[in-house]
């Protein structure tokens, strides 16, 4: 009798996971296609928010933060392994708080490895389109970023918070202790 709500929590938790996943990556790929049309790396920069952000195109051979630039084979290695566990997770998860973040986690991974096998210099070598600059041009106060760093570091952050107040991915709360609180 427990199966089907199971079952059907289980199957609600995945599309939650699933459909933040697609939407970052869609909003990650869109915003990325219109920055490359739209600007050239080195060039003018573009101010919104009353120069809060700035619009400054960056390809990205590295990790976060432009660190590791002859390791792009590794990173995205690790990209396809995170969907990879992702994936395996996936059918585990009966927390709608542990979805939300191995959904953006997941959006977050495929966006930067979609750049890494499809964009120049050529699979699986290409380089991240790297384009939101805060509180001044051209990454001058902090390094430039993506939807997908921002997705990632947000699914992170949720996941560190969750883990904190003790939420398991199958929905089960603990104290302190590591004992489940019925």
């Amino acid at each position: 009798m427990t199966a089907a709500p199971e079952a059907g929590v289980e199957r609600s938790r995945i599309v939650w996971s699933v459909g933040i996943a697609a939407t970052v990556v869609l909003l990650d790929l869109v915003s990325k296609a219109i920055v490359a049309s739209s600007l050239v790396e080195g060039g003018q920069s573009t101010r919104i928010l009353g120069g809060l952000v700035y619009f400054s195109l960056l390809r990205n051979p590295g990790a976060a933060f432009g660190t590791a630039g002859g390791m792009t084979v590794v990173f995205t290695a690790i990209s396809a392994g995170a969907v990879v566990a992702f994936i395996r997770l996936a059918s585990r998860i009966r927390s709608l708080p542990w979805a939300v973040a191995l959904g953006l986690l997941m959006g977050g991974a495929l966006g930067n490895l979609i750049d890494r096998l499809f964009r120049a210099p050529g699979f699986p070598r290409g380089h991240v389109v790297d384009f939101i600059s805060v509180f001044g041009p051209d990454g001058r106060y902090f390094p430039i970023f993506n939807l997908a760093d921002s997705a990632l570091t947000t699914g992170a952050v949720m996941l560190v918070v969750v883990t904190m107040f003790g939420v398991r991915l199958d929905n089960v709360k603990e104290n302190l202790d590591g004992e489940p609180i019925r």
